[in-house]
């Protein structure tokens, strides 16, 4: 009989979970660009950019910024390239190359990118670097980071009321399911999320790149050339649904398939003024 209740206080307490996850989704819906996916958002945009504000300046703080002025010049140029088709209101663009040998780049939210001088080797011309930086002020116009701080926000709460729900005279299986919520929700949840908005920022980042004058051709070139690089550096050894990012050879062909698109933008920017360089 008390297995029989653990139980029914285990399926009120996830009833408790879905039926916050729907307020909340209710609540919150936004819609990305160019892709039309649904989003749950619960951060307001000014919330959202003053986070990225902060964070940007500190970094510029910890990390050294590059001295090469060439490399700098390029990463301002294409930039401001891919910023001029993004659409991200009330952004304050600014790209900074940060001299470090990860081969790696983000974009905070309110439009603050950062490339580590490590990715250009791989990125050789400024169409690669187009890939890399489309890629990361997609996540800014798609406002990942505010969907991923608003995923973790329920998957905080839902855990807080599953936990609460096995509590007081049967306390000792709430760590149990505590931490089986943790587990399941960072593995059914976090991480695929994480992977589909990878995918997402692949999508937008290749359209961009393709309004900026960019041959959308060469980040399929640029992401071939990674995967090659990621297997040197004996990257990828996770089983895939452990992993944050899609698998290389995915994104590759997801990306290919995407290509007519892209290069239907592509032409309209060719017909319309000269095309960027590096690359084309």
């Amino acid at each position: 009989m008390l297995w029989g209740m653990k139980r029914v206080c285990l399926k009120h307490g996830l009833s408790l979970v879905a039926l916050l996850g729907v307020l909340l989704w209710s609540s919150g819906c936004a819609t990305a660009p160019e892709t039309g996916r649904r989003q749950m958002i619960l951060l307001s945009a000014s919330e959202e950019m003053q986070l990225g504000l902060t964070e940007f300046e500190k970094l510029k703080q910890d990390v050294p910024v590059s001295k090469d002025q060439a490399a700098k010049a390029m990463v301002e140029r294409v930039g401001r390239r891919i910023a001029a088709v993004a659409p991200l209101p009330n952004a304050q663009w600014e790209f900074v190359l940060f001299q470090s040998d990860e081969a790696n780049a983000f974009c905070l939210p309110g439009g603050k990118v950062g490339v580590y001088t490590g990715i250009l080797p791989v990125t050789k011309a400024e169409a690669g670097l187009a890939t890399v930086i489309g890629h990361e002020v997609a996540h800014a116009t798609a406002r990942h980071g505010a969907e991923r701080m608003s995923s973790a926000m329920v998957l905080q709460t839902g855990g807080q009321l599953a936990s609460s729900a096995l509590g007081g005279e049967n306390g000792k299986y709430s760590e149990t399911v505590g931490a089986a919520y943790g587990i399941g929700s960072q593995v059914l949840v976090a991480l695929p999320h994480s992977r589909t908005q990878e995918s997402e920022a692949d999508h937008i980042g290749l359209l961009y790149m393709a309004r900026a004058g960019y041959d959308p051709a060469e980040a399929v070139a640029f992401w071939e050339r990674f995967a090659k690089f990621n297997e040197e550096a004996g990257g990828g050894g996770d089983l895939w649904f452990l992993r944050t990012h899609p698998l290389d050879a995915k994104r590759i062909a997801d990306l290919k398939a995407l290509l007519p698109r892209a290069r239907a933008e592509y032409e309209k920017t060719l017909a319309t003024q000269k095309p960027a360089g590096g690359g084309q």
